[in-house]
């Protein structure tokens, strides 16, 4: 995520320096997610089947030759055949180590591990740009970016051991060399799967806070003038929050209240603060808003995580990676959505906060149900 966070602010800088338009630097970002809905559940599922650490480690090198890859070409065309390979190698690793955090924990340890998961991508995510923003050129931070997920692939060759059993590989996916193909893993695990409303608070809690990072920039420099730099400190200053929440408390937390719990009150709060930031009057209260959806978000994504580990009879990298397709298909669909109400002037952070307090109405119940069928805490 560090390599990630550094190549963020110079992406769409350098496809414009070799003269991508407005529109074919929106399809470069997309393209990444929708590489990730593509191949994450069929990398989680390779997971299962061959273990965590070739999955790490083809993702690893995958990324660090289309990091560089993109930092050396000219033409857009290979640009955005750089980026969709960047999405194919990426959509390997997160489900596959997200997945080997459920490996080692235990029941009670699950909330804590992917916790810290999820602290650790927080604090790459926000240190990142802040280094990537500072080197001048926009074509070095790809190289830089290429070179840590060497270095990363290099650590987990020599120093990371195999988390998932032999035994446990054959148990959880059967025949090794069965082939599923993408439309029937969504068909088998999602649509007759009871952990279905666990995947559409993926989907929605992404989709609609996706919405809001795509028109953040515009709706605060418009009413405020704030560029960058004021951007900057307010994401700081959510970090600072946010990462010791998910590295120290969140565990606990989930430990005490259960998932469950935990989930409804991240997208009540993630709809109060985006609602509450048409009414910023100042810096200061923008950015405790801003803070609210954002702690009210990253309450989620781990927690959901960690729920969907604990009760999964699919494989733990087939329904962690099923998980990150859903966040991806948010990430691409909830940006369309707030950039066009933007377009329209009208501010979409309403309709969005609308959109999670009918999430949390619609899948209140069935929540519910998964944690008295299957308890968790």
């Amino acid at each position: 995520m560090l390599g990630f966070g550094i190549i963020i602010p110079n992406l769409a800088y350098y496809a414009k320096d070799t003269g991508a338009t407005t529109t074919e630097i929106a399809i470069l970002m997309s393209i990444y997610s929708g590489m990730q809905l593509l191949f994450a559940p069929i990398w989680g599922r390779l997971s299962d089947k061959h273990g965590r650490k070739p999955m790490i480690l083809l993702g690893l090198l995958g990324n660090a030759a289309a990091l560089v890859g993109f930092g050396l070409v000219k033409d857009y065309v290979w640009l955005l055949t750089a980026r969709g390979a960047a999405g194919i190698a990426s959509a390997a690793v997160l489900p596959s180590v997200m997945a080997y955090v459920a490996d080692i924990t235990t029941s009670e340890e699950r909330g804590r591990g992917m916790g810290l998961m999820g602290a650790a991508m927080g604090l790459g995510f926000i240190l990142g740009p802040a280094i990537g923003g500072v080197m001048g050129s926009h074509d070095i931070p790809f190289f830089v970016a290429g070179g840590l997920s060497i270095l990363t692939f290099l650590f987990a060759l020599i120093l990371l051991p195999e988390s998932l059993q032999k035994a446990s590989t054959d148990e959880t996916t059967g025949d090794p060399h069965e082939w599923i193909s993408p439309g029937e893993i969504f068909r088998r695990t999602t649509l007759k799967s009871p952990l279905t409303p666990l995947f559409l608070v993926a989907f929605f809690s992404t989709f609609s806070f996706s919405g809001l990072e795509m028109t953040f920039p515009l709706f605060i420099e418009d009413r405020w003038n704030y560029g960058e730099r004021e951007m900057g400190w307010m994401f700081m200053f959510m970090g600072a929050i946010v990462v010791p929440l998910q590295g120290g408390l969140l565990g606990r937390l989930i430990n005490r209240l259960g998932e469950r719990r935990i989930i409804l009150t991240g997208l009540l709060l993630s709809a109060i603060g985006m609602a509450l930031l048409l009414n910023a009057s100042s810096f200061v209260t923008l950015t405790v808003y801003l803070t609210i959806a954002g702690v009210g978000n990253q309450l989620i994504r781990p927690t959901n995580a960690s729920w969907i580990s604990k009760q999964t009879q699919i494989g733990q990298g087939t329904a962690i990676g099923l998980m990150d397709a859903f966040l991806s298909l948010g990430r691409i669909l909830g940006p369309l959505l707030g950039g066009w109400l933007y377009a329209k002037e009208a501010y979409p952070y309403v309709v969005l906060a609308g959109i999670l307090v009918l999430t949390t109405f619609c899948l209140y119940i069935p929540l519910r149900r998964i944690r008295e069928t299957h308890p968790t805490s």
